[in-house]
């Protein structure tokens, strides 16, 4: 797959360009599907989940003017036969995947059987939005927090330190967010240090593309790579 990778969505014109010039045509001509399933398990997640289908989230994602936009449910997908949804997946131009929890969502990804899909869309672009983008790393950098989330003996919190790894590195959003103490550069740092491959620590105004496994940092903002 070619990835975006971002922390806060498509929010500015330079992560704007690299999507554009990943889906080959202008945003207008292409179609997505929206993935909302990754906020479901916190409070509120309803919510978040309607308003961030309808494009009044903050984040820019489903609001960009999209030919077409069609949403793509994880929880939903097992109780599918497969050619009524793996076609649509096919045909999209972009997957969105939105945030939330990456231990619920991977678990999902998993289960639904997407996971297993994604390698063999050579066309697609995978857009995430912090847990979307954590998702498909190897490493969840969000598995403490994730676990407070995580229903009395689920087998969620087998492996919850670990996410797709369909790329060879892993992400770290929200660098240096306000609201966020667990994002200074020092936490992150502390963090990484037990990873054994690259960690790419991204502000909200920064992504990370993807192309054929070359990496490349689309940034307006703040960013730091950390090393193992």
């Amino acid at each position: 797959m070619k990835f975006l990778l971002t922390s806060s969505g498509i929010c500015n014109p330079s992560i704007s360009d690299a999507l554009v010039g990943l889906l080959g045509k202008p945003i207008a001509e292409a179609t997505a599907l929206f993935v909302p399933t990754g906020v479901y398990p916190f409070p509120g997640g309803g919510e978040r989940a309607w308003k961030a289908i309808h494009g009044q989230a903050p984040i820019p994602l489903t609001q960009l003017g999209w030919k077409s936009l069609g949403m793509l449910e994880l929880t939903a997908l097992p109780t599918i036969r497969k050619e009524n949804w793996v076609p649509a997946v096919r045909e999209a131009d972009a997957l969105l995947v939105w945030g939330g929890d990456v231990l619920y969502l991977t678990y999902w990804l998993r289960q639904s059987g997407l996971a297993d899909l994604l390698p063999s869309l050579s066309d697609t672009v995978y857009v995430g939005v912090s847990a979307g983008s954590i998702a498909v790393t190897p490493y969840n950098c969000d598995a403490e927090f994730d676990l407070e989330f995580v229903p009395d003996g689920s087998d969620m919190v087998q492996g919850a330190d670990r996410a797709l790894g369909l790329v060879d590195f892993t992400l770290y959003p929200h660098l240096n967010h306000p609201d966020m103490e667990d994002t200074e550069l020092s936490t992150i740092q502390k963090w990484a240090s037990g990873i054994p491959v690259p960690t790419y620590a991204i502000d909200d105004n920064t992504a990370i593309k993807v192309v054929d496994g070359t990496v490349e940092v689309i940034s307006e903002g703040g960013w730091r790579l950390i090393n193992p």
